[in-house]
């Protein structure tokens, strides 16, 4: 079965390019929505790696994974706003950004997951596990009405001061707690911003009936892998192919980018990348639990388009020495995350991880 391809496309444009949003918003350019303000990111991860300037937000994508029951998760695109650096790879960073799931265990649960460990036992001495049994055998020496009146009478007082406190509070104000809105810090470079929203990609083929060449739409809805089967693509004709000396790869890119030119960036979790280039850099592991990378997203040209247009006669950074065609960005298969706490996943605090982001160019520029 075909993987879907989940399409960016632009939205609005933000009134404000520095406008707050929060992390479920997925946007071109403005300022990054983190989930919390302290999120415990060294500084370093948010400056080039080359002359040490702010980054900038390229793209923020919420990227929940159902499979591993993660929806929390955040990836965010960052590049520096030097022309000198902005064409270098060095100068991109792909953060990704997620709440750490709670692994502890239940008792006896150790072995079950795999992990070895469980909660710290305690030592009971064996005469009091005989005291414990001794009091299971006697229940019957229990004296049920002697506690049944004790509960009573705990009720009874329990009711007694809950009426008390709510006649004290009842002409008093609800108080709710007032969330101080963090300044912007007007010192980070900002790209012009909009907004995105997600289409499915589907696509047509031409099927020979008789002697027929009509196109006919695909009864079931086909949906993109980037590099799909080899054997689906030979058995297409492209206007492109009479082009002598035509490279397929990059052919086969231009007619999927044809058929959505207003595409920011494709979406296919753990999918394939649609290629403008045969040379593929290694994506490797991760640094954090070894496992490999696989693909999960990339930006498109087309954005460079509306990020240049939405820029002139401004001052604000604009990609014009940019010349990529795409950028691929690769993150843990397992999804892991660095937690804070320990080094141990909490379910109460945030992890960041750094991840992979390759370049393929026009070469022709």
């Amino acid at each position: 079965m075909a993987e879907e391809v989940h399409l960016g496309l632009p939205g609005p444009w933000a009134a404000d390019y520095r406008e707050k949003a929060d992390h479920y918003t997925t946007k071109i350019g403005g300022v990054p929505d983190w989930p919390t303000g302290d999120m415990g990111i060294k500084p370093e991860m948010l400056q080039c790696s080359l002359c040490g300037t702010k980054l900038c937000l390229v793209a923020q994508v919420y990227a929940p994974v159902v499979k591993l029951n993660i929806e929390e998760r955040i990836i965010y695109v960052l590049v520096c706003p030097t022309p000198e650096c902005g064409p270098k790879p060095q100068s991109w960073k792909v953060l990704r950004v997620q709440k750490c799931r709670n692994v502890e265990q239940t008792e006896g649960d150790g072995d079950e997951l795999g992990q070895g460990t469980g909660p710290p036992s305690t030592s009971v001495p064996e005469e009091q596990i005989d005291k414990n049994k001794s009091h299971d055998i006697n229940d019957d020496d229990f004296d049920l009405d002697a506690l049944a009146e004790a509960l009573e009478q705990a009720a009874t007082l329990a009711s007694n001061s809950k009426k008390k406190n709510k006649s004290k509070c009842a002409n008093a104000p609800i108080e709710r707690p007032v969330l101080k809105e963090k300044p912007a810090d007007l010192s980070i470079p900002v790209l012009p911003c909009f907004y995105i929203y997600y289409d499915k990609e589907q696509y047509r083929v031409k099927v020979a009936v008789g002697s027929s060449s009509n196109e006919f739409p695909l009864d079931k809805e086909m949906t993109d892998t980037g590099n799909y089967e080899e054997e689906k693509w030979d058995g297409e004709k492209y206007e492109y192919d009479k082009a002598i000396g035509a490279d397929r790869t990059f052919l086969k890119f231009k007619k999927r980018l044809d058929a959505y030119p207003e595409q920011c960036f494709r979406y296919s979790y753990g999918g394939k990348p649609l290629l403008a280039a045969t040379k593929v850099q290694d994506a490797g592991t991760c640094r954090f639990c070894g496992s490999p990378r696989q693909y999960e997203l990339q930006l498109m040209s087309p954005l460079l388009y509306f990020l240049h247009e939405a820029g002139k006669g401004s001052s604000n950074y604009g990609p014009s020495n940019w010349t990529w065609l795409t950028l691929i960005v690769y993150t843990c298969s397992k999804s892991c995350c660095p937690s804070s706490c320990g080094g141990r996943p909490c379910g109460c605090c945030w992890g960041v991880a750094e991840e992979e982001i390759t370049i393929q160019e026009d070469e022709a520029v």
